[in-house]
């Protein structure tokens, strides 16, 4: 008889949480899907709350330790699998460009790209997180152009966050689609893992709108 998945993952359709799914898929761990419909208000209910009392998506259980928050859950994974080499180990003098994309993503590409997409008003450089919108994007572009991945040739959770935020924010219009950055998205789609997110996600999404 089949032992449960030591992973359980907190996954809405069509929201961030497909950061998470992709790391999942290119893990090739068996994981539980928990399935949340944000239009019913599933995230805000008691049970979920318990999970996230922020109710947002994503979040995982794995052998019953909770991790919220998209990038921290990447880290994580490939920190508890380090056999699907989507991690750098400690030692390893590349683990520190590694951690800086990982955490590049939500700390500074995501709020450049809201930003952008909310039409904020321009504010001091000096009083923001990231800087600022040009040079957030001029950093990614240079780190991206050479490729074909963040670390070169190893594709890592770095990649999978980096590349979830580019992708989302070329798709709503908030990011200019440059050379680097899109040459660099047709890159990652290549990989068999995103393609079956894609897939597997469009199912989820009719099914819940059904």
């Amino acid at each position: 008889m089949a032992r449960d998945p030591d992973i359980v993952f907190y996954h809405a359709p069509q929201s961030r949480s497909i950061i998470v799914q992709w790391m999942l898929e290119e893990l090739g761990e068996p994981y539980r899907l928990h399935l949340l419909n944000l239009k019913k208000d599933e995230h805000k209910q008691p049970g979920y709350l318990a999970v996230n009392p922020m109710g947002k998506v994503p979040a995982i259980a794995h052998k019953g330790v909770v991790v919220t928050e998209a990038a921290a859950i990447c880290c994580y994974l490939a920190d508890a699998y380090p056999s699907a080499g989507l991690n750098v180990p400690v030692g390893d003098l590349r683990r520190g460009p590694y951690l800086k994309w990982l955490f590049f993503g939500p700390s500074c590409l995501e709020p450049a790209i809201i930003d952008r997409m909310f039409k904020r008003p321009d504010v001091t450089p000096g009083a923001l997180g990231y800087g600022s919108y040009d040079a957030t994007l001029d950093l990614v572009a240079k780190a991206v152009a050479t490729g074909p991945y963040l670390l070169g040739p190893h594709f890592s959770a770095a990649d999978v966050v980096i590349g979830s935020g580019l992708t989302w924010g070329m798709m709503i219009k908030a990011l200019p689609e440059r050379p680097e950055f899109t040459a660099y998205a047709a890159r990652l789609r290549e990989r068999q893992a995103l393609q079956r997110v894609y897939a597997k996600d469009a199912e989820l999404a009719a099914a819940q709108a059904a």
